[in-house]
Parts: C-alpha cells; sequence; structure tokens
C-alpha cells in the first residue's frame, strides 16, 4: 500500500482496526456525498480487481480450443494461466513499493493502461509465442494496479464495521470473479470464440481508466530517491517463475530427472539470494522484520494454501466437466454458476456479520473446514458422475466455504501489520494469493497429467485415467485446506 494510505490494520482478535484516513480523507463520521464518492471508488477498484482475476480463469474452460487453434502441448498449456498468474505473483512486492513511492494513483492507472494493451495483444494473438507473451504483459500490469488496491480500500474504510463490508465486497470481486470467468469464458469461446475474452477487457479497460482518473485523489508518493530494490524484484520474480516452470515441465513425456533437480536447484538459489538480499539492503523490496508477527506470517501462509487449492480446484473441476463428463465450453461455464452465487451471497450479506459477530479466526475456521469438504467429496465423483449429484452441491459447499473464509484470511493478514507496513502488507497479501494460485495449478495440473499417464500404461480407459488424475488432484488440494486448517487452529490465536 502507498504512504498517502496511512489507514493501518489493527491488532485485535480478527477484526479491522481503526486507523488514519486513506484517500477518501478525515477518518470520522463522512456526509452522505463523501460516501457516495468512497463508494464509487471502491466499485472502481473492484471493477478493476475484477478484470484481473477473470483474465486469470477466463480462459480456462477455452483452453482445450486453445490448445488446438495454436498448437500447445498438453503440459504447456498450463502456461496459458501460469505466465500470467507467475508475472502477477512476482512483481506485486516490487509494484507495492513503486505504489510507496510514486503514488497510488500512478501506479493503479500505469498497471491499468498496460493490462488494457496486453488484452488487445492477446485477444490478436495468432501463436503460442504471442499469447503467452500477452499474458506474460498482462499479468505484470494486473500486478501494478493490483498492489495498491487493498490498500486504497483500508484507507477508505477505516472503521471496522465497514471495513468488514467492503473487503467482503472485495472478496466477493476476488473469489466470484474466479468463478464468473469461467461462466463468462463458456459464453465466449461456445458464442463468438476465444479471443474474445481478451479483447473485451479493451473497452471496459479505457472506460475504467477515465473514471479511475477522475474519482481517485491520492497524494505523493515518497519519490524514487527512497529506492526500490530492482535486484530483489529481479530474483523474486526469476526464482518464482524458474520453480512453476520445473513443476510444469516434469509432465512433459521425456522430462529428465537430473535436469529437473538441477533446474529446482537454481530456483531455490534464486529464492534465497531474494531473503539474503532483503536482509542486507537498505531499502529492501519486503522487509523481513513483518514476517517477525506471527499472525502476519501465519496468516499468509494459509492464503498461499487456500489459493493454491482455489484455483487449482478450479482448473481441474473445468478438465473434469469437459473431459470425463462430456460438457462442452458453454455448458461448463454455466456449470460453474452455483459457485460465484454462493459466494457473492456468502461474502456481500453474510461475512461481514459473522466477522463482527465472532471474529475473523473462527469464521475463517469454518470456511476452510467447508471448503475441505467440498474437495474430499469431488475427489469421490465417480466417471459416469452427475452434475446436479457429484457436481453442484460441491460448489455450492465450496462457493460457502470461500464466501467467508477468504476476507477472513485477508483481514486477518492485514490486522497484524503496523501502520509503517501496511503497504508491505498489502502487497505480501496479494503475493501470496498469487503465488499459492500459479504454483498450486502447477502442482495439481503436473499430479493430475502424471497420474492419468500412469493409469493409461497399467492399461486403464482414457475416461477412468482422466478421471483418476482429478481425483488425486482434488485430495491433494484437499491436503492443502487441511493444512491450513491446521494452521489456522494452532498457531492463529486471538490477540488481547
Amino acid at each position: 500500500m502507498t504512504s498517502e494510505v496511512n489507514a493501518a490494520p489493527g491488532r485485535d482478535s480478527g477484526e479491522a482496526a481503526t486507523g488514519p484516513a486513506g484517500p477518501a480523507g478525515p477518518a470520522g463520521p463522512a456526509g452522505p456525498a463523501e460516501l457516495r464518492r468512497r463508494a464509487r471508488v471502491l466499485a472502481v477498484l473492484c471493477a478493476m480487481q475484477l478484470m484481473i482475476i477473470l483474465d486469470g480463469t477466463v480462459v480456462t474452460v477455452a483452453l482445450p480450443t486453445i490448445q488446438a487453434d495454436l498448437g500447445f502441448s498438453q503440459a504447456g498449456l498450463a502456461w496459458v494461466m501460469n505466465s500470467y498468474l507467475i508475472a502477477f505473483a512476482g512483481l506485486l512486492l516490487l509494484a507495492g513499493r513503486l505504489g510507496d513511492l510514486l503514488g497510488s494513483k500512478r501506479v493503479f492507472l500505469a498497471g491499468l493502461a498496460l493490462f488494457t494493451a496486453a488484452s488487445l495483444v492477446c485477444g490478436i494473438a495468432t501463436n503460442a509465442e504471442t499469447l503467452i507473451a500477452g499474458r506474460f504483459a498482462q499479468g505484470v500490469g494486473g500486478a501494478l494496479a493490483s498492489a495498491v488496491i487493498l490498500g486504497m480500500i483500508v484507507g477508505l474504510y477505516p472503521a471496522p464495521g465497514e471495513q468488514a463490508r467492503a473487503m467482503g465486497v472485495y472478496s466477493f470481486t476476488s473469489a466470484g470473479g474466479a468463478s464468473v470467468g469461467l461462466v463468462v469464458g463458456g459464453v465466449i469461446t461456445q458464442t463468438v470464440g476465444w479471443h474474445w475474452a481478451f479483447l473485451v477487457n479493451v473497452p471496459i479497460g479505457l472506460v475504467a481508466l477515465l473514471l479511475a482518473a477522475r474519482l481517485i485523489t491520492t497524494g505523493r508518493g515518497l519519490g524514487l530517491a527512497q529506492g526500490a530494490d530492482l535486484l530483489g524484484a529481479v530474483l523474486v520474480t526469476a526464482g518464482l517463475s524458474l520453480a512453476v516452470y520445473t513443476i510444469v515441465q516434469t509432465a512433459e513425456p521425456h522430462a529428465e530427472t537430473g535436469r529437473t533437480l538441477l533446474l529446482a536447484g537454481i530456483a531455490l538459489v534464486l529464492l534465497a539470494g531474494f531473503v539474503l538480499r532483503q536482509a542486507r539492503a537498505a531499502q529492501p523490496l519486503l522487509a523481513l522484520r513483518i514476517f517477525r508477527d506471527r499472525q502476519v506470517s501465519v496468516a499468509n501462509v494459509v492464503v498461499v494454501l487456500m489459493f493454491a487449492a482455489g484455483f487449482g480446484f478450479q482448473f481441474m473441476t473445468a478438465l473434469y466437466l469437459q473431459r470425463v463428463l462430456g460438457f462442452d465450453s458453454l455448458a461448463t461455464g454455466l456449470a460453474f454458476l452455483p459457485g460465484p452465487v454462493t459466494i457473492g451471497l456468502m461474502s456481500l450479506f453474510v461475512a461481514g456479520r459473522l466477522t463482527v459477530r465472532f471474529g475473523s479466526r473462527k469464521v475463517l475456521l469454518a470456511g476452510l473446514t467447508a471448503f475441505f469438504a467440498a474437495l474430499v467429496l469431488l475427489g469421490q465423483a465417480p466417471v459416469d458422475g452427475q452434475y446436479w449429484l457429484h457436481v453442484a452441491p460441491v460448489l455450492t459447499l465450496m462457493g460457502a466455504g470461500m464466501g467467508v473464509a477468504i476476507p477472513s484470511a485477508i483481514m486477518l493478514a492485514m490486522s497484524g501489520a503496523e501502520a509503517t507496513d501496511a503497504g508491505l502488507a498489502s502487497g505480501l497479501n496479494n503475493t501470496a494469493q498469487q503465488a499459492g494460485a500459479a504454483v498450486g495449478t502447477a502442482v495439481l495440473a503436473t499430479l493430475a497429467a502424471s497420474r492419468t499417464t500412469e493409469r493409461l500404461g497399467a492399461g486403464a480407459p482414457e475416461v477412468a485415467a482422466l478421471r483418476d488424475g482429478y481425483s488425486l488432484a482434488f485430495l491433494v488440494a484437499a491436503a492443502f485446506v487441511l493444512a491450513a486448517i491446521a494452521l489456522t487452529a494452532t498457531q492463529l490465536k486471538p490477540k488481547a
């Protein structure tokens, strides 16, 4: 978050705390005109977040069509998603720091403009290389814009009740948007073609640019002289990118163990170099002092696990519907509707009230438990499964869990930081979300592909082999969520 957004998350048992005002002005009671302005700013910020999240998932149901049109390999197809997610995850920390230095409005507008231009590149892509390059550029633009959104929301709504409701809107945008992307992707792919999944961003992005320039009012940043740690950004981006590439390429038919181990070792060295750089740099990209607070550290690990399971769950469920149950792109997109509908109801109308009454930690535990149950149930879905029996109830249960878990986890991750580290906490939380999504998708896709190959080699029918691969991925995702439950129950203790 930026220096001009001074609202600090609190340090209580989980509810958001008060703090000085951010871009909304004074933290005291606001008049009707100011409340309307804050609502409009929140709408613009969430609209951009929705675009970012949509493009992380909107192509999922179009992957078979994209693969046929552009000649992707099965394992390489994951890079249509991962090139976007890795750029996003690797650059969020740098983007957050740039927000501190240049001002959140400038960074937000720059990211929105780049994202819109990159969407045009993806929309006119005629080969795999252009599409991946465009997706990477989208990730860069998305990182710039998204890195400052959380901080601006905290500044807009410093009061606990208002902030909980605003976080519910933001969480619905993030969690619900991911599921809505699957619906939109299916409709677009089936009707006008997958290219329009990207081209539709162009007019929306232009309108959002005009509104953001007019509505968002923030102060000046600290100035570039304070330093942005470009070396640290290079190390963490390269390390994350190589780590995910290493995971993905293990699913290739002729992957060599020695080469895989070498790449994994290099990725670890790069990430270790990033940590050392942060410990010694005068102006670190990620000040390691933030990890002294257990709540910040543990809550962000929980976020990583949640998003690793959540994005992988959506990716695998889309493939299960298409390749096992025989759904087309449109039917697959519509099949996901119970998820975003339930997420919307829970995050917009229930999560805030539950958080104020019971605290973020208890609400997070309840949401994670529901999500865990959904993954275990889907892991048992048969080859001849029925949508209304084996899929729709699971998506509804997942939506209920994620609709309350995500805002609670974000508030816990933000509430442990001091006022001076609010921007750092925002960037770290966004990085945790996107790194979890990228690594989780890569891990689950690789495990599913490997299991399917193994079953085919043993003589299993293709559909049964595919189902076995997806079932394994669902159960591993459930293990991620179980680990998040354990950490929340044992390590996220209420603060006095």
